[in-house]
């Protein structure tokens, strides 16, 4: 485990990984006594809150702005660990993760997640009708969890035994938690319902907690995503835009009524909705608005979904914003650059500037090369603040020097692992469903070759840029 240090810790975690050949055997054996007892000791169920805002724009002096990022001690942290691996594999065993929930999940991520709502958007529009996007947002849902419901679920749903369910119940039980900031410290408290952000078990209960919604979502044929606590619906809106407004407005009622009974509340000022489709189908569309318990959400030109600035599935706003920000934070670093020694302007620049081009780039698979060639620019201004080059220094040497691909063949190398991740079985389910193997009436030489089959299109600015039909 990575160590990082508690307040509550009585020494360095550093200090227990250098000692640990010494010190194995009795954590070990604290656990195994944890396990066997179905009891976990008070002492490690004591959160120290560091609360953390959720965006740099927002204002921190609103208490809302902020979430609350338990700090846990590091014996409860591995103690989790361990329960969790085994949970991981019964869950696995038995095929009881939801298919469509992506977080914290080995193998799944947002951009998988995207990946897979952008294909069926695009294959439904190259199909000829557009579809309606739902954003949904909750308020403060890992933080409202009923923990007799989640216990409930763990053994109905999940399947535990009455010895596992004891431990689990010791687990959430007495729980307390106080507020640290800077020097200051909060009384602690006791915490009667919730499951600690920041722990290792605990998005994995929420995950669960939240298993029946997609059972409720699907009776209504809707198409669904979700990644963590934020949940996403699209539908097709043809041939009959009325009823498919009247299915998604009941399937809304419906998650808000289940949302209530599960103690979670739906965020209507984060709720987004937005339609998707070619120029024509859009402009063409009857849809201005969708209503549900007495509110009308108008339909936005531009939403963010998972990071991702997402208009009719051009990316020309996400990468308008990603080229803002980028270059803002590149003159930062080209200020601190004669201070700083080259390993170090490299992590820079990859965690500030690199991780963003790559962040999600499967998405823009067959983009125009005019908004590819914008992104290049990004990475041509890191690449000559890292070496301290001149603006028009030619670029491609500097380049090689880094061992750094193009943007261009970047997005070529994510697209490409995909069927690869797919075809090993390392790939999300969802997205393995998209790989068809090729197939042949007759007996080819290539029949051995593991091609795959490309669907049928019709549209070069819908269809073509799915990931089913990428090279």
């Amino acid at each position: 485990m990575k160590p990082t240090t508690c307040d509550l810790d009585p020494f360095p975690s550093t200090l227990i990984k250098s000692h640990s050949s010494a010190i194995s055997p009795m954590i070990t054996k604290i656990i195994n006594q944890s396990l066997w007892s179905d009891y976990v000791p008070t002492s490690l169920k004591t959160a120290v809150i560091k609360p953390l805002l959720k965006k740099p724009s927002l204002d921190p002096e609103e208490p809302a702005n902020y979430r609350p990022i338990s700090n846990l001690p590091f014996l409860s942290k591995v103690l989790e660990k361990v329960v969790s691996a085994q949970l991981h594999n019964h869950l696995i065993t038995n095929s009881l993760y939801e298919k469509f929930q992506s977080g914290f999940r080995s193998g799944h991520s947002t951009e998988t997640a995207l990946v897979r709502v952008t294909n069926d958007l695009l294959m439904t529009a190259d199909a000829g009708s557009p579809s309606l996007l739902i954003l949904l947002d909750l308020t403060a849902a890992f933080d409202t969890v009923d923990h007799h419901i989640l216990l409930q679920r763990l053994h109905y749903s999940i399947g535990l035994s009455d010895t596992t369910l004891a431990w689990f119940t010791s687990y959430l039980s007495d729980r307390t938690e106080y507020v640290s900031l800077g020097d200051a410290k909060s009384y602690t408290h006791s915490v009667t319902c919730g499951v600690p952000q920041g722990s290792v078990l605990g998005p994995t209960l929420f995950t669960l907690y939240m298993l029946p919604l997609g059972c409720a979502i699907s009776l209504h044929g809707i198409s669904f995503h979700c990644y963590a606590d934020d949940t996403q619906l699209y539908i097709k809106t043809n041939p009959n835009p009325s009823a498919a407004l009247s299915t998604l407005s009941t399937c809304l009622e419906e998650i808000k009524v289940w949302m209530g009974a599960n103690f979670q509340q739906l965020n209507g000022s984060k709720t987004e909705a937005i339609l998707v489709g070619t120029p024509h189908q859009t402009r063409s569309s009857t849809i201005t608005n969708i209503s549900f318990s007495g509110n009308d959400f108008h339909l936005s030109s531009l939403v963010t979904n998972l990071v991702v600035r997402m208009d009719p599935l051009t990316f020309v706003a996400h990468i308008q914003h990603l080229c803002k920000t980028s270059f803002f934070l590149l003159r930062n670093i080209a200020k601190l650059r004669p201070i700083l020694t080259l390993p170090d302007s490299e992590k820079l620049v990859h965690a500030i500037a690199s991780s963003r081009l790559d962040y999600c780039n499967a998405l823009l698979i067959r983009i125009p090369s005019k908004n590819i060639q914008r992104l290049q620019y990004i990475q041509n201004c890191a690449a000559r603040i890292l070496m301290e080059v001149q603006k028009y220094h030619h670029i491609t040497p500097i380049l090689k020097s880094l061992n750094w691909l193009p943007v261009q063949y970047r997005i070529k190398f994510k697209i490409s692992l995909l069927p690869h991740k797919c075809l090993h079985g390392t790939a999300p389910l969802y997205l393995k469903d998209l790989i068809t193997p090729h197939s042949s009436s007759r007996h080819l030489r290539s029949g051995q070759a593991n091609l795959l089959q490309l669907p049928r299109t019709r549209l070069r600015i819908m269809g073509t840029k799915s990931v089913e039909c990428s090279p």
